[in-house]
């Protein structure tokens, strides 16, 4: 066997120790504060989902085989119906159509007209979409209306080609997408105030961060807000902005205000690049941490005997076998009690380990209870 010593690509370790120090530095000499626009959202706008489904057409040869997936020959002879073509289901077959479910997102405050993005796949065998034409297809909300219409030529992002002997494909052929493929036909109701109230949403609950939200907000607009939990912050808009035209002005003043958000201690730690990110309240108790390596390389040389001129003998292979240990020596390192993520980064630096070491490193002071942060491995 050949023990290989194996580095990680993505991350080295100086280009850690440089992020976290930078990190740490940054943090603790300015107040990073940031808007509420960028950490909250107002309770209500938020996009809906719309889906649907219909027929494409325009497929060469490549769509579901109608007389297994007998949908796609249900909706054609519907189809033809509606325009007056009398066509036995039995009297259909076709692989040039497909079967497939129209999905959207609808933005809050979208009116009729506006143009939404669509995604189209497949519901039966159908090989690929490419070159194919949705029909009109209408899409509807979890309460069955419809609010929008989607038809268009569809964009593939990909092809499959199959022989009988071989097969080529790239990406995946059996989902599409239309950009602006479908009307809004329907405004779906929404209102900022409920009541006489707004709520403001914290994306990443905490109740420091909800606290800090509620004394900028009441600097602002004395006693007009207070933290319902760790993710909602109730406002009450004095009585000028108490309208749904003047709420707006009042939302956007809210949204400028700057907050410093605060978040747990986390170690964040992904095994499969060998990248490690960590938060600047990261503490360590006293910890001893020693670290060594043992290489065990083999070195196999192949030689050639040759017998003497005019013998008996045979010329045969030799394998000529070589083995080398080395073992790293390392001195114990103290981590003091209370040190920051920086300055345990450099300890480890002088330690010289690789990502893969760091992490084994940090699973194993979680393990003796002494870093006081969450871990999590991905």
């Amino acid at each position: 066997m050949k023990y290989m010593h194996h580095r990680f690509k993505y991350v080295t370790v100086s280009c850690i120790i440089a992020l976290l120090f930078f990190s740490v530095s940054f943090c603790n000499n300015t107040v990073a504060a940031v808007r509420i626009k960028d950490i909250a959202y107002v309770q209500g706008v938020r996009d809906n989902q719309l889906y649907g489904y219909g027929l494409v057409t325009g497929l060469q040869g490549s769509g579901d085989n109608s007389q297994i997936f007998k949908v796609t020959r249900q909706l054609a002879v519907n189809l033809l119906e509606k325009l007056g073509v009398l066509v036995s289901e039995t009297d259909f077959f076709s692989r040039n159509v497909a079967a497939v479910m129209v999905t959207a997102n609808i933005p809050t405050f979208a009116r009729p007209g506006d143009k939404l993005d669509i995604v189209i796949s497949t519901l039966g065998d159908c090989k690929s979409l490419e070159g194919g034409v949705l029909l009109q297809t209408a899409l509807q909300g979890a309460d069955n209306e419809v609010y929008a219409v989607a038809q268009g030529a569809l964009t593939v992002g990909g092809f499959n080609i199959e022989g009988k002997a071989q097969s080529s494909r790239k990406n995946i052929t059996t989902t599409g997408y239309i950009t602006n493929g479908a009307i809004v036909e329907k405004e779906i109701q929404s209102s900022i105030l409920v009541g006489k109230s707004i709520s403001i949403v914290l994306r990443d609950p905490d109740f420091t961060t909800a606290n800090r939200m509620v004394e900028s907000i009441n600097n602002l607009y004395p006693k007009s807000s207070k933290a319902l939990d760790s993710a909602v912050v109730n406002i009450a808009p004095p009585q000028e902005f108490q309208t749904e035209e003047a709420v707006v002005q009042f939302i956007a003043n809210i949204e400028e205000l700057y907050v410093k958000p605060d978040s747990i201690a986390r170690v964040i730690i992904n095994e499969r690049t060998g990248t490690i990110v960590a938060g600047e309240n990261v503490r360590i108790s006293t910890v001893a941490v020693a670290h060594g390596n043992l290489s065990i390389t083999i070195t196999e040389t192949p030689e050639v005997s040759q017998p003497n001129a005019f013998s008996s003998g045979q010329t045969k292979k030799l394998d000529r076998t070589d083995i080398a240990i080395a073992e790293a020596e390392e001195r114990l390192h103290v981590l003091e009690e209370g040190v920051t993520i920086s300055e345990v980064a450099r300890t480890l630096n002088v330690l010289g380990v690789t990502p893969r070491d760091l992490i084994s490193i940090f699973e194993a002071i979680k393990r003796s209870g002494a870093l006081h942060s969450e871990l999590v491995i991905m």
